[in-house]
């Protein structure tokens, strides 16, 4: 049997593994949501959350607003079950290239017009394309890359901060029902 020459660039296999001491900054209690900072282009775009339970990537419209990208949108509605407690319906997609420490990939995100508590929900599509190993536990996740395991860590006072905001409007919403 011939062998077969591989991609040099081949994604090596490395353990993931997390440690106490990967949880050793952190404020306690932490059980907020993971959330992160992710380079989009050329924008670094705040207010990310990584979500498991999402089964797509979605993007608020004013995100691509604000960076001037609506133009981009391809026409397509689809209808997101058990979102925000409701269903919503998308006012598009949109292929961007995303890059997490170096780690460049094209990613398509549904374009939802209307408040989602955060700029970006990146699901199970990024994940699994990522090949992401998420840690809620240590507010952090690693994936393997050609250079070894890198790592992006959550950020704990931004996800503070936007489940005070998201618990401040709900209390809201209540009151005027």
């Amino acid at each position: 049997m011939k062998e077969s020459k591989t991609n040099s660039k081949r994604l090596r296999e490395y353990n993931i593994t997390f440690m106490e001491e990967d949880a050793d900054r952190l404020l306690l209690p932490h059980n907020g949501a993971l959330v992160i900072s992710l380079n989009v282009l050329y924008f670094k775009i705040k207010g990310v959350i990584v979500d498991l339970g999402s089964s797509a990537n979605i993007m608020q419209w004013r995100v691509l607003e604000q960076a001037k990208l609506t133009r981009s949108i391809i026409p397509a509605t689809k209808l997101l079950f058990e979102f925000n407690l409701t269903s919503v319906t998308t006012g598009g997609e949109i292929l961007l290239l995303t890059n997490a420490k170096g780690v460049m990939k094209t990613i398509l995100f549904e374009v939802v017009d209307g408040d989602i508590g955060y700029n970006i929900i990146l699901g199970r599509p990024w994940l699994h394309e990522m090949k992401v190993v998420p840690s809620t536990y240590h507010r952090l996740f690693k994936f393997s890359t050609p250079e070894g395991i890198k790592q992006i860590r959550g950020d704990q006072p931004a996800a503070r901060d936007m489940n005070a905001i998201s618990i401040s409007s709900s209390k809201g919403k209540e009151r005027a029902a």
